[in-house]
C-alpha cells in the first residue's frame, strides 16, 4: 500500500522552476514532520528540505533562497517549489515522513515513510 504519493517531476531548463507536491494518507500527515530528499547517480541520498508539523523548516545550503517547501494542512499534502534550476540538481526526488526535522537531518536517516522517487533532470 503506497503511503505517500509524489508528483510533478519532469525535465526542465537550467534557470526554469518545477513544483514537486507529495500527498499522505490524513493520519501520516499529521501525526509526522516532512521532508524532500534527492538521490543522484553514484551519490548518498541527501535531505533538501523539510517542515515541521508547526511550519518550521530546514534547507540544505545548497538549495537555500532557490527551493521553498510547504505543507497544506486541507489537502495533507506537502510541497517543494523549486526555482532556478541548475544541472547539479538533477536526481531521484523522495518525500518522507518522519517524526522530527531533526531525524531526518541524520546519517542515515530516521524516516517513518517513504515516496516511491520522482526524477528531475535540468539541462543546460
Amino acid at each position: 500500500q503506497v503511503q505517500l504519493v509524489e508528483s510533478g517531476g519532469g525535465l526542465v531548463q537550467a534557470g526554469g522552476s518545477l513544483r514537486l507536491s507529495c500527498t499522505a494518507s490524513g493520519s501520516i500527515f499529521s501525526s509526522n514532520d516532512m521532508g524532500w530528499f534527492r538521490q543522484a547517480p553514484g551519490k548518498e541520498r541527501e535531505l533538501v528540505g523539510a517542515v515541521s508539523r508547526s511550519d518550521g523548516t530546514f534547507y540544505a545550503g545548497s538549495v537555500k533562497g532557490r527551493f521553498t517547501i510547504s505543507r497544506d494542512n486541507a489537502r495533507n499534502t506537502v510541497n517543494l517549489q523549486m526555482n532556478s534550476l541548475k544541472p547539479e540538481d538533477t536526481a531521484v526526488y523522495y518525500c518522507a515522513a518522519a517524526g522530527s526535522i531533526e531525524s531526518m537531518t541524520v546519517i542515515p536517516p530516521r524516516t517513518n515513510y517513504w515516496g516511491q522517487g520522482t526524477q528531475v533532470t535540468v539541462s543546460l
